[in-house]
């Protein structure tokens, strides 16, 4: 039970939720931040070296999900977040939404800000998008959100707001001219929405930040205070994790000074996907960003709900970002009106009482190339080689199987030990490859008859 004196359902495939009666004062805020590439070490409450005394207060502040897990990579973590899908059921599964892209998340998939919305939230999302914007149908403002700040792609330029040559700043899907380091300007933009937000209407605020992802762009002021760090470049990383954690700060001061704290408010933060093991840490994680080890797909995850989640506390069953989706409408009373299969489930129960996770498998990946899955204490990884921004399979196939409860950096293959696990987890991943659906998968670089735009997303 929770503090309105309802319990929460765990809701497997496209079961409706139960009707909650919830009045529009009592339905949470929420407010999900999305960082880029932040490995599993580079958070001070995992032992960093960067600086993140504000996502480290929220660490204390609320529950920290020790086994939570994303995608490899960008683009299909965030279906899964906005959808409750795995990407394998919208054609996501395979790589990143590259600017040249001719596809985006499928037009038909409901997403969390649609489901919200139908249930009277404001819904608005603050930094990077990175789901397609091959036309205006989808842009973030067709897609649910009724207020849009930032960027269509990955890695533009921190200070210019450039990519390839083509302007990608935006408000409301419209083209914006501003000067400012893009991280500074997502944070006081979130700030500034939840200062104007009218709180008789509950608050769905998205903020996927681009940073630390490349490219290596911080000011200098900041790359000043890592001068001890010998590497130019780690330098720079630790620069860009300390100015997010800083617009971090920002949110949580404006959720302060705006009495968000009188209002149930629910925050939760977590990374994309692992670390790039070059300039961050994914510590005793094997492998980082791209592959389908625990050092790229686990990452540093809290959710906090003053008086509602202990502070300082920790839920160590495995949970994935596709859980948010439900688990998020469950705790609005909302009802999702697609009738597609849902992979996640509420697991408010879970993340509040400690119950044991509602997952009977994770599926990693599944794709033409490489794949993953976790049943239990078990993990499989199919040609964990291959990155996941592969476009064509590799000559050399492997299979390993670790257990993940005793072995956390996968250090021993048990494929041989265990036959027996082996063959059933290559069933149950083979069955779940056979659902997939096409995937798309466009080149790693620009046709060669490919014209940037001058401002992304802009169509005439």
């Amino acid at each position: 039970m929770n503090r309105f004196g309802f319990a929460f359902l765990t809701v497997t495939l496209w079961i409706p939720f139960a009707e909650l009666t919830l009045s529009a004062a009592d339905r949470p805020n929420f407010v999900v931040i999305l960082a880029d590439d932040l490995g599993w070490g580079d958070v001070g409450y995992h032992g960093s070296a960067i600086a993140t005394p504000n996502i480290d207060r929220l660490a204390q502040r609320g529950t920290q999900l020790d086994q939570f897990y994303v995608q490899p990579v960008c683009s299909p973590t965030r279906a899964s977040l906005l959808t409750g899908r795995y990407p394998i059921r919208c054609g996501m599964q395979c790589g990143v939404v590259r600017p040249w892209a001719q596809h985006g998340l499928p037009l038909d998939e409901q997403t969390l800000p649609d489901a919200l919305r139908g249930a009277g939230y404001v819904t608005a999302m603050c930094g990077k998008w990175h789901l397609g914007h091959l036309s205006q149908e989808y842009l973030p403002t067709h897609r649910g959100f009724s207020h849009q700040y930032g960027h269509y792609n990955g890695a533009l330029d921190y200070f210019t707001h450039i990519r390839d040559g083509g302007h990608d700043w935006h408000r409301n899907d419209k083209a914006l001219y501003e000067e400012g380091y893009t991280t500074d300007l997502i944070g006081h933009e979130a700030a500034q929405v939840l200062a104007s937000h009218d709180k008789r209407k509950p608050l769905f605020l998205y903020v996927p930040f681009n940073a630390p992802h490349t490219p290596l762009q911080a000011p200098d002021e900041t790359i000043a205070k890592y001068a001890g760090m010998k590497n130019k470049q780690r330098r720079t990383y630790a620069a860009m994790v300390d100015q997010m954690d800083q617009a971090v700060g920002l949110i949580v001061s404006a959720l302060e000074r705006h009495h968000y704290s009188a209002e149930p408010t629910l925050i939760f933060f977590c990374s994309d996907n692992g670390g790039i093991r070059k300039l961050g840490s994914n510590r005793e994680l094997r492998a980082g960003k791209g592959t389908l080890y625990e050092g790229g797909v686990r990452v540093p995850a809290i959710a906090v709900w003053d008086e509602v989640l202990s502070a300082n506390s920790h839920v160590n069953e495995a949970l994935h970002i596709v859980d948010v989706y439900p688990t998020l409408l469950g705790l609005a009373g909302a009802k999702p009106k697609q009738l597609k299969r849902l992979d996640g489930h509420d697991a408010w129960a879970t993340i509040a009482d400690k119950q044991p996770s509602p997952h009977d498998f994770i599926l990693h990946n599944a794709t033409p190339f490489h794949g993953a899955i976790r049943v239990g204490d078990w993990k499989l990884i199919h040609n964990g080689h291959v990155s996941a921004n592969a476009t064509a399979a590799s000559p050399d196939e492997t299979w390993e199987l670790f257990n993940i409860r005793k072995d956390i950096s996968e250090a021993t293959d048990l494929k041989d030990q265990e036959p027996a696990t082996l063959k059933r987890l290559q069933k149950q991943l083979a069955k779940l490859s056979r659902e997939a659906v096409p995937a798309n998968i466009p080149p790693n670089k620009a046709p060669a008859n490919f014209l940037v735009p001058k401002v992304w997303g802009e169509f005439e």
